[in-house]
């Protein structure tokens, strides 16, 4: 019998309740989950990539220890997904897709991982309440807003403490969104 192996890759700058979506819904669709964190050459990361693993690693601990389902590990990676994939010995790659938007991006991308390197690509839906939560969102409110209990909705309570850490440091990259605010917003 086909053991079936996903990866779930993402930069996860930071980690969100969506994402933690998939991997819970992913744990009953595969036997294993590796939920791989790298970089993503077009974005200035907030995180280190030692802190999202760390933070995903914490978070998916919690999940696994709480609810049944296959096992779940957390690893780093450079380069390309699929070579990753490869290498992890994976036959599919999990992606979670919010809206249309999403959904074209992600089919191209799918049709090219096949394409190339014979993986198959399962989507999930996100849930209603995390249609419309991304990682960039997440850190403008952090860069913009006093108060970041407001985040409680979209990110683990492990997040919303590690987001305010980095806003007492000033983080360059939360300060450069707080410079960009338009004059006369309110975020």
């Amino acid at each position: 019998m086909t053991r079936h192996l996903a990866i779930y890759p993402g930069s996860f700058d930071p980690i969100t309740l969506g994402h933690l979506d998939v991997i819970a819904r992913g744990r009953t669709l595969f036997d294993e989950l590796i939920v791989a964190v790298g970089r993503n050459p077009g974005k200035d990361p907030l995180f280190t990539l030692d802190e999202r693993v760390d933070m995903a690693r914490e978070l998916v601990h919690q999940m696994v220890s709480e609810k049944p389902g296959a096992p779940v590990s957390v690893r780093p990676f450079s380069g390309l997904t699929v070579d990753f994939a490869r290498s992890a010995g994976a036959n599919v790659l999990l992606r979670g897709v919010r809206n249309l938007s999403d959904l074209q991006y992600e089919v191209q991308q799918a049709v090219t991982n096949r394409e190339v390197a014979g993986l198959e690509t399962a989507f999930v839906v996100a849930g209603q309440s995390f249609a419309y939560t991304s990682s960039s969102l997440i850190k403008q409110i952090a860069a913009m807003s006093d108060d970041l209990t407001k985040l409680a909705a979209m990110v683990p309570p492990l997040v919303v403490e590690r987001l305010a850490a980095k806003k007492r440091e000033r983080h360059p990259a939360l300060e450069a969104l707080r410079a960009a605010r338009p004059e006369g917003s309110d975020a």
